[in-house]
Order: C-alpha cells, then sequence, then structure tokens
C-alpha cells in the first residue's frame, strides 16, 4: 500500500494519489491494455527489471468497479511506480477502459505528468498488419524528436493511433509536450509478448537501457504452446480448457 506521506490529486473525473516522486523532470511511460496487451506487457516488464516501487494509484467513479488479486494481494488497476535510478514514472492498467473514458483519462495523466515535470512521455501500444514481421513503428510530436527514434523504429507515416496511446500523444502534442509513439508490431488480438518485446529493445537504444527481455521471450513460447495445445485438442475434438488469466499471469 501507499505511506501516508501521500499526495491526492484530482484530475477531473480521475483522481491520482500518489507518494512525492523523487525523479527530476522524469520520463513517464504510460502502458495501457490495448492490441495485443502490448502496452501492458511491455510496462509491467519495465517495471519488474527496474524493480521499480509501487508509489500510487489512478482512480475514477468511471473505471469498473473491481479490485486486482495477485497471489491473494489486492491492488488497483491503475497503478504507478517510480526507477528513481532510471529516472522513470510508469503508468500501468491491469484493466480495458471503455474508449469513452480516454479523453478523460488522457488528460488526467498529461495534467499530471505536468505536475511532476515530465521530460518526456512515452505511450505503447499496439498495431496490427499482416506482415509476419515484428517491427516497432514510431511517432513523435515533434521532428526533433523523430531525429531521435528514427534509427531503432520504422516511422509510422499515416496513420491513426486509437485509445488512451492516441489521446496522449494528442495531449502531449497541444502542450507542447515532448512525446513519443512506440507500436510494437503484431498480427492479432492476442496477448504478444514478443511484440512487447520489441518495443522494450527498441528503448533500450533510445534512451541507453539495459532492460533484458528474454522472460518475455519465454512467456511468448510458453503462449504459444498452449495455444498449439488448445488447437490440437479442438482438432481432436476434445474439451481444452479456456486459456485463463492465470496462464498469463504476468498480465494480471
Amino acid at each position: 500500500m501507499v505511506s501516508d506521506e501521500m499526495d491526492m490529486n484530482t484530475f477531473g473525473a480521475v483522481e491520482v494519489r500518489s507518494k512525492k516522486i523523487q525523479s527530476s523532470d522524469p520520463i513517464v511511460i504510460e502502458g495501457f491494455p490495448g492490441i495485443g496487451l502490448i502496452g501492458n506487457i511491455a510496462g509491467q516488464h519495465i517495471i519488474n527489471e527496474l524493480e521499480a516501487e509501487y508509489i500510487g494509484i489512478m482512480n475514477s467513479r468511471f473505471f469498473p468497479p473491481l479490485a486486482i488479486l495477485t497471489n491473494g494481494e489486492i491492488s488497483s488497476p491503475v497503478k504507478i511506480y517510480e526507477s528513481v535510478e532510471k529516472n522513470m514514472v510508469i503508468l500501468i492498467s491491469n484493466v480495458m477502459l471503455e474508449p469513452i473514458l480516454s479523453f478523460d483519462v488522457s488528460k488526467a495523466i498529461v495534467d499530471w505528468a505536468q505536475n511532476i515535470n515530465v521530460s518526456e512521455m512515452i505511450s505503447i501500444a499496439g498495431i496490427i498488419t499482416m506482415s509476419g514481421e515484428q517491427k516497432v513503428f514510431g511517432g513523435a510530436t515533434n521532428s526533433e524528436l523523430l531525429d531521435k527514434i528514427k534509427e531503432f523504429t520504422t516511422i509510422f507515416e499515416a496513420g491513426t493511433i486509437t485509445g488512451i496511446p492516441g489521446s496522449v500523444m494528442v495531449e502531449c502534442y497541444a502542450r507542447d509536450i515532448p512525446g513519443i509513439s512506440l507500436l510494437g508490431e503484431t498480427s492479432s488480438q492476442n496477448p504478444d509478448p514478443r511484440a512487447a518485446a520489441q518495443v522494450v529493445k527498441a528503448m533500450n537504444s533510445i534512451y541507453g537501457l539495459d532492460i533484458n527481455v528474454e522472460k518475455l521471450i519465454k512467456e511468448a513460447e510458453a503462449i504459444e504452446l498452449e495455444l498449439q495445445k488448445l488447437a490440437e485438442e479442438v482438432k481432436t475434438g476434445a474439451d481444452a480448457p479456456p486459456l485463463t488469466m492465470k496462464d498469463l499471469s504476468m498480465y494480471g
């Protein structure tokens, strides 16, 4: 839980409760679930690998009325972590939010990020293609940032970014806050740790990090084996149990 040394800020319909940020002009990473759960998977992996400290929550009367349990421990669906060593703050959600909430949630995220003197905002999401490749597409709110990422991403020349990741980037653009969108390429809506791993690799290159992605690759292999097993059971007419959140424990 968050300690008594806690700030509470209300941004419209969204409330943020957190410890005082220790980082100076931090990079803020937004990892909300969407296509392939890539934002959620990558965000959670970054938190784990950096051993980031849990510092707070984001909540709203419009969020789903639920609590998240992990090994019996209750937590909020939308949490905030900080890595003082890497000067990073990570916001991650374990639940899908209704698209109609994107504007209010994104505005609250950027309002709060401005309050902590964000230096750059990174929004992680997924993009579906049929290429079979594992590219990371990149976009940014200004040409200087495009120059910064063009060596390590495929610039997303034209298209749309939907949901909270898109709304966050629009808010950053409107307020002249440096913002980068990293889109992991995937072929379906299914959880895709491989695509998330590619996004983390791109971040390693852009920001000089050294976040190991081997665990993500192993998770991808485990999911692929499980899906293959289910497909074979369906083919042979066996009763196949559904893939549960326990099977995808790192996303819960």
